[in-house]
């Protein structure tokens, strides 16, 4: 059974800016969006919970791992996807990439390059090995930034704005492999069209939770919440 996320008491500042003040959270489900307009703590959020920010106070636990303090077991514990692919490829070779992950976690090169070499072929990508990432399409290279993450073989993936620039076969696309993970997925996005069908949404502003429940409990008053914004903006 999960233990899921504990979030205790986090203070969380940015360039001076104060993010959250006293944030605590426990989070299980197998599908949880994350909504809010932006500076709302949404992409924080995220960060926090893949251990890639240190809050000034308070703890962040996934599955009992402190994500920060202990970086190689969070590697086995939690992957993330940015927004942009371009952001986190850091190799110019497709089996590259996926392999690094892997190295990280303490696999011998040549075995890490062959376990990269397996989830390529699981994906159908097996001829995308020897390519040059910058050759690949955003929704391409979105991809290849998911495989590294589920060669890893992570109990949570946390998603920021995945359907960012991607248009719409692309993003149903991204959507249903999304949907199809063994994984728990925590994902932030503009659209609530993209997570009506989750098990929980939590809805953000300026660093607090406005609201948190399922779907068609929050959903509902976020969009009328942003329709009254888009009046009081267009007068």
């Amino acid at each position: 059974m999960t233990k899921g996320i504990e979030i205790n008491n986090v203070a969380l500042a940015r360039e001076g800016q104060p993010v959250f003040a006293a944030l605590s959270l426990r989070l299980a489900e197998r599908r949880i969006g994350v909504v809010g307009r932006n500076g709302a703590g949404k992409s924080s959020l995220i960060r926090l919970l893949a251990g890639l920010m240190a809050p000034q106070a308070g703890q962040v636990r996934v599955e009992g791992v402190d994500v920060v303090r202990d970086r190689r077991a969070a590697l086995h514990t939690v992957g993330i996807l940015f927004q942009n692919p371009d952001h986190q490829i850091i190799f110019p070779v497709v089996i590259e990439e996926i392999a690094f992950g892997l190295e990280q976690m303490g696999l011998p090169r040549a075995e890490a390059r062959a376990r990269a070499q397996q989830v390529l072929e699981r994906h159908g990508r097996a001829d995308w090995a020897e390519r040059l990432c910058h050759t690949l399409s955003q929704g391409q290279r979105q991809l290849l930034c998911l495989m590294a993450v589920l060669a890893m073989q992570p109990r949570w993936i946390f998603f920021d704005e995945p359907f960012a620039s991607l248009d719409l076969p692309t993003t149903l696309a991204v959507e249903a492999r999304i949907a199809a993970l063994d994984q728990n997925v925590v994902l932030v996005t503009h659209d609530p069209a993209r997570v009506a069908g989750f098990d929980r949404i939590l809805w953000l502003e300026a660093g607090e939770v406005v609201a948190d429940g399922a779907p068609d409990e929050v959903l509902p008053r976020y969009r009328a919440a942003m329709e009254a914004l888009a009046k009081d903006l267009a007068c």
